[in-house]
């Protein structure tokens, strides 16, 4: 009997109307549009605007077009896992309110928060559910809205973010594609440099919490750039070795969209061609958890049965890691 992998068998993505460009945080903050352009590789980002619109919303549309695309039940549903570090409020999970809007009444659901590395630590949560047979069909979610936890007058952080996501389908395959092999990795002492520290139960909101703007995401960026250049490309660099891959192999590399200069690093170091690296960076800037499903919405149309790709990403906290997979369908 083949082995069972779990495989996405579909992928929709999320991103908000309104369009946050270059010239417009020029008004902003003390910046311009070739300075972040040469320091990260973004154009443009979009924010999710509206009174009462949180996350959940990036979610519900994402999954929405997934189930509509694939032609599934919500009620077939047995699981979704929400990858947010933004989520609607502290409780409940935002994965339950994503469940029930979209009518996901037999799924049990919960979020995962680890970043940038969100969707990966998920994705490869979720893939033990179909591999034990326990679950036959797992939504796995990546979103975020940034836009609420970032500081419009810090050029550090506000050039960088925005807001959007999407969503896969896993289901069981046996014919040999899916989820491979993973590494993922954590490091607690990177809190210092990239993280959030007003909000949780250490620091909650007070009046002088919020004067204080410790509920605005921070980073301290050349500490971040490098932890994330060497690890993202480290750990990349050893799925493939692991599983006897060279870059001739590999169809396409997901990086995560955080940095331009991040993501040609990795490449260079798995000896990728840059027509084999998934860049919408431009495009979206870097939407935290949202950004590895939307690069796979981006590109679906390009992939092909049994391509080889390698899923890669760096996040606050420290969390970083990188999945092999083999996709599981043709182009529609």
């Amino acid at each position: 009997m083949s082995k069972i992998r779990a495989a996405i068998t579909g992928v929709h993505g999320y991103v908000p109307d309104y369009v946050l460009t270059n010239a417009e945080l020029e008004t902003m903050v003390e910046t311009s549009d070739e300075w972040i352009t040469s320091r990260t590789g973004i154009k443009e980002r979009r924010i999710l605007k509206g009174e009462g619109q949180g996350t959940s919303v990036i979610g519900i549309e994402s999954c929405k077009g997934l189930l509509e695309k694939t032609g599934t039940d919500p009620k077939d549903i047995d699981l979704i896992i929400c990858a947010t570090v933004t989520p609607d409020m502290p409780f409940p999970a935002t994965a339950n309110i994503i469940a029930d809007k979209i009518g996901a009444v037999n799924s049990f659901s919960f979020d995962m928060s680890a970043a940038c590395s969100g969707f990966l630590f998920a994705l490869t949560t979720g893939a033990q559910f179909i591999e034990s047979g326990t679950y036959k069909k797992v939504i796995i979610i990546g979103a975020d809205k940034m836009s609420s936890i970032i500081n419009y007058e810090d050029r550090t952080t506000c050039i960088i973010f925005g807001d959007g996501g999407g969503a896969v389908l896993l289901e069981e395959d046996k014919e040999g594609n899916g989820i491979i092999d993973s590494i993922l990795k954590t490091d607690g002492s990177g809190a210092e440099y990239l993280g959030m520290q007003g909000g949780g139960s250490r620091l909650p909101a007070t009046v002088e919490s919020v004067l204080a703007k410790k509920h605005y995401a921070f980073q301290e960026g050349s500490t971040v750039f490098k932890f994330a250049v060497t690890n993202m490309a480290d750990v990349s660099a050893e799925i493939m070795e692991r599983n006897k891959l060279t870059g001739d192999d590999i169809a396409w590399l997901v990086p995560h969209q955080a940095n331009k200069r991040i993501i040609d690093a990795t490449a260079r170091r798995m000896e990728i061609d840059d027509e084999k690296v998934m860049i919408n960076i431009q495009k979206y800037g870097n939407t935290t958890a949202g950004t590895l499903p939307l690069c796979l919405w981006d590109y679906e149309n390009q992939l092909k049965k049994g391509d080889n790709i390698v899923l890669a990403a760096f996040g606050g906290g420290f969390t970083w890691g990188s999945i092999y997979l083999k996709w599981a369908y043709d182009p529609k």
